[in-house]
């Protein structure tokens, strides 16, 4: 499990990361919601030890990953935004990479590449970004860590890529390990995410699986005027007015992702009043 206590982090003068407490555990895909500059890519960085932070706890296992020890090193994997590959075939640079991870699976990494339509004789360098991207996932997929963090895996992924993503990662998930993604794109998590997180001004803003979400919220379409004034959040749309609201009925629905992160962020007391009642 990963335990993020009261976390503080600054750059110079500009804090980024406010008391911000966490826990992920094994056996489910999270989901980091939040605005561009939120502080996403540096939690992941704090978490996988490429950062350290000002004050607070931070421990996966028995393992704090400021140490960098190689056991810790084995247990992770992060897939950052912006890469670089070298000049070489997929072939070889797997031969220098795929040691480092006990648990590597040379079949898992030909499988995904053949579901991402990549060849996997080729040198990475003769691959668009977006094919590069799928490649380092395939990667990062098969070294089957413990921990595997996403830093907005979707980008420069077209619409097919997005869609081929979401089947090989909801494929990739054992009982023992955690997958926490990064993203500002909302509706790429869409039926793949078990719980969302929401970081908003250097805290987490909501947590909740979507199992309760689903439980606790309405997502639907209204022209309805007094159904607009008494939701959590709405916005019109040429179809009506897109609304959230409270679950009354108590039937189970299918959460809006792109709906309900908006509601967090411009109404984060009513939201979460739904939940506490």
């Amino acid at each position: 499990m990963l335990t993020i206590r009261d976390l503080h982090f600054s750059y110079r003068h500009r804090p980024v990361l406010n008391g911000l407490s966490l826990g992920l555990q094994p056996g489910y895909i999270y989901g980091l919601l939040g605005r561009n500059g939120a502080g996403k890519s540096t939690l992941l960085k704090i978490i996988s030890g490429l950062l350290f932070p000002k004050d607070g706890e931070l421990s996966y296992g028995p393992w704090r990953p400021a140490q960098r020890k190689p056991s810790f090193l084995q247990q992770l994997y992060l897939l950052p935004e912006e890469f670089h590959v070298p000049p070489i075939r997929i072939g070889e640079w797997v031969k220098l990479q795929a040691p480092f991870y006990p648990r590597w699976s040379q079949q898992q990494f030909i499988s995904t590449l053949t579901e991402f339509d990549i060849p996997p004789d080729i040198r990475l360098t003769e691959l668009s970004y977006g094919q590069q991207k799928k490649a380092l996932i395939s990667f990062a997929l098969s070294t089957n860590t413990g921990l595997l963090l996403m830093d907005e895996p979707t980008n420069a992924l077209d619409i097919p890529g997005k869609s081929q993503f979401r089947k090989v990662i909801a494929g990739a998930l054992e009982e023992d390990s955690t997958i926490l993604i990064s993203t500002h794109q909302v509706k790429d998590l869409e039926n793949l995410i078990d719980r969302i997180l929401v970081l908003d001004r250097g805290r987490i803003l909501f947590d909740q699986p979507l199992t309760t979400v689903s439980q606790k919220l309405r997502f639907h379409l209204s022209f309805d005027p007094a159904e607009l004034v008494s939701a959590i959040y709405g916005e019109p749309s040429l179809r009506g007015n897109s609304l959230v609201t409270p679950n009354d009925t108590g039937e189970d629905g299918q959460p809006d992702l792109e709906m309900l992160y908006k509601a967090i962020i411009h109404q984060p007391e009513r939201l979460n009043a739904a939940f506490t009642n």
